[in-house]
């Protein structure tokens, strides 16, 4: 049976390509959704002002009339300009187990970025480190959390097969949460010299306004050598924190500030809503929210989201102040787990902070690359 790759070109073909996912995963326990509300949002051209400088296609594989398939190739010219790069991207892959529909999307894919003039394919990786990043290739048995890639085993076998190794990997830690601070933390806490740092939380979402652009001009700053990211201008600020902001928990955003007032270190988490993405799923209306919220008060894990240090503020224990405001949160809530969000595997400097208080891999996912 013949093989047919079409560019999705209308609002029938994008709704082919945003529900396939829940096709491929229906007996798959541990994968979650992501808010169809928000895929929308996400390949809105209109909405989502990363496609202002990146190059995108959508692609559907078919057989027999059947979507068996799909990809998505970017071209962030923004990034690739900023270091001197030229490479091209793949994310929002899936398909069942076959072989000749992940060559057919892969290769076309290829075929996209050659004729774009680009000299290499990394992926899965998307407009930038905020979207699910690489294929699942350690810890299938365990739960997702939002924002991550449950891919299937086959996914990154046929990848490696296709004649592409790894770029980087990225881990996800477990991270128990203590009953008591941690002594080290306490000792930290008590040579911490507090004289001009003040530390903010929060019982209402409004107050965290104020915080926002702050908050992501240090995160532009700070993660200037992350791997992918793409520094946000103001409305792209604005447009995440509307994304975001409704559903955050206020008690679990830390702030810290200087004499200036300056934002110099921050924390954000969440309660999980991974159960609550299931039962919904990944539809707000008529009643996911309902599920969604629930979830959030039943849940015992924690999911961190975000984090920064204002470079000449580290090492002097913010990020102690940081972690057992978050504990003492968390243990306020009667919250049992922390899951850190994925990390790079080469940054031993945050895995050395998530491993001293007991916290163990339990995921990793591998970006791959290609030379065209």
């Amino acid at each position: 049976m013949s093989i047919e790759i079409i560019e999705v070109k209308n609002k029938s073909d994008l709704k082919e390509f945003i529900y396939l996912p829940e096709k491929i995963h229906k007996d798959h326990k541990n994968w979650i959704p992501s808010l169809v509300s928000d895929d929308w949002t996400l390949f809105n051209k209109k909405k989502n002002r990363a496609f202002n400088y990146c190059d995108t296609i959508l692609l559907l594989a078919k057989k027999d009339n059947k979507t068996v398939g799909r990809i998505m190739g970017i071209i962030n010219r923004k990034y690739n300009e900023i270091h001197n790069e030229n490479n091209a991207r793949f994310i929002f892959m899936e398909c069942w187990e076959d072989k000749e529909v992940f060559h057919a999307l892969i290769n076309s894919i290829e075929k996209w970025a050659k004729e774009k003039g680009t000299t290499k394919l990394i992926g899965p990786f998307g407009f930038s480190d905020k979207d699910p990043q690489g294929f699942l290739v350690e810890g299938f048995d365990q739960p997702t959390v939002m924002v991550t890639n449950c891919s299937l085993p086959h996914m990154a076998e046929f990848i490696t097969q296709e004649g592409y190794n790894q770029l980087m990997d990225l881990v996800q830690y477990h991270i128990p949460i203590p009953k008591e601070l941690p002594e080290f933390y306490k000792r930290i806490l008590e040579r911490l010299n507090r004289n001009g740092y003040r530390l903010h939380e929060f019982t209402h979402i409004k107050d965290v306004k104020p915080f926002i652009i702050p908050v992501f001009r240090l995160t532009n700053e700070a993660f200037v050598k992350i791997y992918g990211y793409v520094p946000y201008d103001e409305k792209e600020m604005k447009d995440f924190a509307n994304r975001y902001l409704s559903i955050l928990d206020p008690r679990f955003i830390k702030l810290i500030t200087n004499n200036e007032n300056d934002v110099i270190a921050y924390i954000i988490g969440m309660p999980s809503i991974s159960e609550g993405l299931k039962k919904s799923h990944g539809r707000l209306f008529p009643f996911g929210f309902i599920h969604i919220l629930r979830s959030m008060k039943k849940t015992k894990q924690l999911d961190l989201f975000l984090g920064a240090i204002k470079h000449e503020y580290q090492n002097i224990g913010l990020d102690t102040l940081l972690g057992s405001a978050m504990l003492e949160s968390a243990h306020k809530a009667k919250l049992e787990i922390i899951d850190s969000h994925v990390v790079m595997e080469q940054n031993l400097k945050m895995r050395a902070e998530y491993e001293r208080v007991g916290g163990k891999i339990y995921k990793k996912y591998r970006v791959f690359q290609k030379e065209l």
